[in-house]
């Protein structure tokens, strides 16, 4: 270490000439003069979310919003009056990305959740005009909140389980035009969801593709998952159907579910049946399918967003959530919506509970197979659906993770560099490395040796901005006193009242 007397500006000149100053200078231009603005996270345990092994002390460097340096702890020399905070005995990750996330025009509940726990950065599942204002505001810096990749609306067919503002098509011309809308208000990739038609389903693919965009969502029930993927699909959400393709019945069943009709007046009913028949395909598993489907998906790159959390609680009985503690950060009319939303789903009868646990079992031991296949997987929530809580619920989804096979290690790479690659934001986002965005999270404790020690955070720093444990309170605290507020946002009430997966 150098002399204890070395001055600011020879620690700044050191960082300057580490191999990172042209980066630190675009970065915090004037940066000499902005000592204030420099943190270094000393002698710390790292897991960069590369899925490289932990390393032991090691400090980090921010400038700003940036992280400006990564190394051995002692190559540091004195820091000069920077912000030095003591990682000793600590573990810090990159900041947590939920791929799955609803709700965040719930300005005063959902981002403050979200940061409070570690989270961000969050893809918005469903893009409309309160979501993409309330995104506009956190990149403004007027709402402390995470970063946002904003979906479009949900583009579905005629008939829909969803409310308003689902956007409805009924042919490839309708479909190519709501794209280009959706594109036209900010919509980053486009969100479709399981009543699209397939001529619906082709028309997004071919216009996503012409206009340099994406498009992820449900599986559309009348096309096989090959099929969709082969035209492009992203990511399929929800794992929905995945035990229907690893099936030796697979084909018997897709071709049951293409000669059912929707039926406009019981718009439920074919999802019921689709339910019906991935509970059925689990005693009919066939290694040789999943092997090739697996496959089909790794080389045309989709990828897997299972929203694990979500999938436990609606496998289980209806009253197992309603005593959760977390439930006094959520709006009352949001709560009374969860109890009688959870009843469309929960299993009642002991018959209904074997099937629907078995099934949930079988789901996590079919996400184990698709990441020892290569398939991508992305953690994501679908937090705002029943007992699906912002922030802490993507803790429970690496928890489940781990449960499916996944390492400690390999369930955090989901939520920090896979999230970023699948993103396409791996130069920015995701690992801890120099030049990348300033988002981090410091523990108490390893989360390679206990993924539920992600849930003992010391501090969240966001865009460089540093939330200790003192204003994670305050922050947790104001949302209590926001949620004995009414909700205001009418979308956001129907949101809460479809209690589905979305």
């Amino acid at each position: 270490m150098a002399a204890a007397g070395s001055s600011r500006r020879e620690f700044l000149r050191w960082l300057a000439a580490s191999g990172t100053g042209v980066a630190l200078a675009g970065l915090v231009p004037g940066v000499a003069a902005a000592a204030d603005e420099i943190i270094v996270i000393s002698h710390v345990t790292l897991i960069d979310g590369t899925g490289s092994a932990p390393r032991r002390d090691i400090s980090v460097v921010l400038a700003g919003d940036r992280i400006a340096w990564v190394g051995a702890a002692g190559q540091v020399p004195e820091t000069g009056g920077a912000r030095v905070i003591d990682g000793r005995g600590k573990y810090l990750v990159p900041g947590l990305w939920d791929m799955h996330t609803h709700g965040l025009d719930l300005e005063e509940i959902i981002p403050p959740l979200h940061l409070a726990h570690g989270v961000t950065g969050a893809r918005e599942m469903w893009g409309y005009a309160e979501t993409r204002a309330a995104r506009d505001k956190i990149e403004r810096g007027e709402l402390l909140g995470p970063r946002v990749v904003m979906g479009s609306g949900i583009v579905d067919g005629p008939v829909t389980l969803l409310s308003p503002p689902v956007l409805q098509v009924s042919n490839a011309a309708e479909a190519r035009a709501v794209v280009r809308a959706e594109k036209a208000a900010g919509a980053e990739f486009v969100k479709t969801y399981s009543y699209l038609g397939p001529d619906a389903v082709r028309a997004v693919a071919d216009e996503v593709r012409a206009l340099g965009l994406r498009f992820s969502g449900h599986w559309p029930y009348k096309l096989s998952h090959s099929e969709a993927s082969d035209l492009g699909q992203h990511s399929f959400e929800h794992f929905f159907g995945v035990s229907i393709h690893c099936s030796s019945r697979r084909d018997e069943i897709l071709a049951r579910l293409k000669a059912t009709p929707y039926d406009p007046a019981a718009p439920r009913a074919f999802f019921n049946l689709a339910r019906r028949l991935e509970f059925d395909s689990v005693s009919t598993y066939n290694p040789g399918a999943a092997w090739s489907y697996f496959g089909r998906l790794r080389r045309n790159g989709t990828w897997h967003s299972p929203t694990l959390t979500i999938n436990r609680v609606v496998t289980q009985p209806a009253e197992t959530h309603k005593h959760d503690p977390r439930l006094k950060y959520l709006p009352a009319d949001i709560r009374q919506s969860w109890v009688v939303g959870i009843e469309q789903f929960a299993p009642k009868t002991p018959a209904e509970i074997v099937l629907q646990e078995r099934y949930y079992q079988e789901t996590l031991r079919l996400v184990g197979v698709a990441h020892e296949a290569g398939v991508g997987l992305i953690g994501g929530t679908d937090c705002l659906n029943p007992y699906t809580f912002p922030g802490s619920g993507l803790h429970e989804e690496l928890a489940f993770l781990v449960e499916a096979g996944l390492s400690p290690v390999h369930a955090l790479k989901t939520v920090t560099g896979d999230a970023a690659k699948f993103l396409g934001r791996e130069a920015t986002s995701g690992t801890v490395a120099a030049g990348k965005e300033a988002d981090l999270v410091l523990l108490d404790a390893n989360p390679a040796t206990d993924i539920r020690n992600i849930a003992k955070i010391d501090l969240v720093i966001t865009r460089g901005r540093v939330l200790d444990k003192t204003a994670r309170h305050r922050m947790l605290d104001a949302v209590e006193v926001a949620a004995n507020r009414p909700v205001t946002s009418a979308r956001l009430q129907a949101l809460a009242r479809r209690g589905c997966c979305c």
